[in-house]
């Protein structure tokens, strides 16, 4: 069912919901959050790139990714060039930023201003909105 774009085309509803799952779906194309410590990967140590689960554009690096304690992946930084766009979300009552995949304005999660050096920024991405290309396999992990 993970069957990821190659290209940015615009789609319709049904169709993201044709190639996404609905937990992906969910977060995605309805910016939603997943719970935190159940993405599948909150707790990954494996080497790779992190791409958009809608498509495929590379977006982190597993060496910018570090423990927040928070639940969900965090980045201190995304890939030189990677397609990530920021907004403003006032949602909850707070005021939060946004990033979204500006290649198929895919909601990814929100980044913060308390993350390590040397950017000091914490990327908090939703597992459902990535899918982990393994550097040692070059293969999918889906």
């Amino acid at each position: 069912m993970n069957d990821a774009l190659q290209s940015p085309a615009a789609c319709s509803d049904p169709e993201w919901r044709r190639r996404l799952t609905e937990e992906q779906f969910r977060v995605t194309r309805r910016r939603g959050t997943e719970r935190a410590f159940t993405g599948r990967y909150w707790n990954c140590r494996q080497a790779g790139t992190y791409h958009c689960v809608c498509c495929n554009a590379a977006l982190f690096h597993s060496e910018a990714k570090f423990e927040s304690g928070t639940g969900w992946p965090s980045f201190f930084a995304p890939l030189d060039g990677a397609p990530i766009g920021a907004c403003d979300d006032v949602t909850l009552f707070a005021h939060r930023v946004e990033v979204h995949c500006d290649r198929c304005k895919a909601h990814l999660g929100h980044v913060f201003e308390d993350g390590p050096a040397p950017t000091g920024l914490r990327y908090c991405i939703n597992s459902a909105a990535l899918t982990l290309v393994c550097d040692d396999t070059s293969q999918r992990e889906d």
